[in-house]
């Protein structure tokens, strides 16, 4: 009984490590003087990320939905990495009129721009304020208007990045210009919506370096791996009852699930792979339908047209 027990454990352990665990992020690029914008970065991944980044030395901003939990996270990532140059500035995604507002504060306040992460995401069904569907416009649609308007000062700053956080769970999404757009109400199709907004962040993400090529800007979109965050919360009870144990054994932490974000923000040599898919601190090929560019090009004007 004893010895199958550590037979379990053992394998478990290897498992974990081989597998769970994922790549770590080994490079030690300095940021000093450099300024990250990180969206959702109040917790999990997110969080993460900008602890690591305020460590080296960048000046890390946080925009954040809640101010209560931006600003106790501003606290906690200063204590952490002994940097004083982190901040909290509200952005609510669920919003076009926010995410401009945002943008315009920005422009007026912060003179650098060096790396944009587009982290911030949910997994539920509804609708924004603007009456669109909630999940693809926090994830996607607000994201890429973000982008766009903060564009000419990443120029500015060149060589500069946009990493968009994906998830390998594109490969059940799917782009139907007719119904992305559209709010859903029950919890599966919420996550069906997920699926079909981070297919939408790998093609932004292609699309986005054509479109940004010769300029010194690049973007990479990555899978972070299934990790233990409040992410999945909005599961019904009896999902959340079942996923505990299993996130607990299974799932990353979120400062393991942070490596590739990381990787992506600070590795030297890669700007060759603008436009690239990452996972686990390397290229990786998203599925088929996540390398059409005829629909990558049909869903960056889809999206430029909706953002306005």
């Amino acid at each position: 009984m004893l010895a199958g027990l550590a037979l379990l454990l053992g394998l478990y352990v290897l498992f974990y490590y081989n597998v769970v665990k994922g790549r770590r992020c080994r490079n030690e690029t300095s940021l000093r003087g450099k300024t990250v914008l990180i969206t959702g970065g109040n917790s999990g991944i997110g969080k993460a990320a900008a602890i690591d980044l305020a460590r080296r030395g960048a000046r890390v901003i946080l925009a954040c939905r809640n101010k209560t939990r931006g600003e106790s996270a501003v606290y906690d990532i200063r204590r952490e990495s002994g940097n004083n140059g982190v901040l909290f500035m509200n952005l609510n995604l669920a919003s076009l009129k926010s995410v401009r507002a945002f943008a315009e504060v920005f422009l007026k306040s912060e003179p650098r721009l060096d790396i944009l992460i587009n982290n911030a995401g949910v997994l539920s069904a509804g609708q924004s304020e603007d009456g669109l569907n909630l999940a693809f416009q926090v994830n996607h649609l607000s994201h890429c208007l973000l982008t766009r308007l903060l564009l000419d000062r990443l120029k500015r700053c060149a060589p500069s990045r946009v990493v968009v956080v994906a998830s390998d769970a594109h490969r059940s999404g799917k782009i139907d210009f007719e119904n992305i757009h559209k709010p859903v109400a029950t919890k599966w199709k919420g996550f069906l919506s997920y699926c079909n907004s981070k297919l939408a962040n790998i093609l932004y993400a292609r699309e986005l370096a054509n479109q940004l090529e010769g300029t010194g800007v690049t973007c990479y979109a990555l899978h972070p791996g299934l990790v233990n965050t409040h992410l999945f919360s909005s599961l019904a009870d009896w999902l959340s009852t079942l996923f505990l144990p299993i996130s607990w054994l299974f799932f990353r932490s979120p400062t393991d699930g942070a490596q590739t974000l990381i990787y992506c923000a600070t590795q030297e040599g890669i700007e060759g792979f603008s436009g690239r898919y990452f996972a686990n601190c390397q290229l990786k090929e998203p599925r088929p339908h996540a390398r059409d560019d005829g629909v990558a090009k049909k869903l960056w004007e889809f999206t430029e047209k909706m953002g306005g």
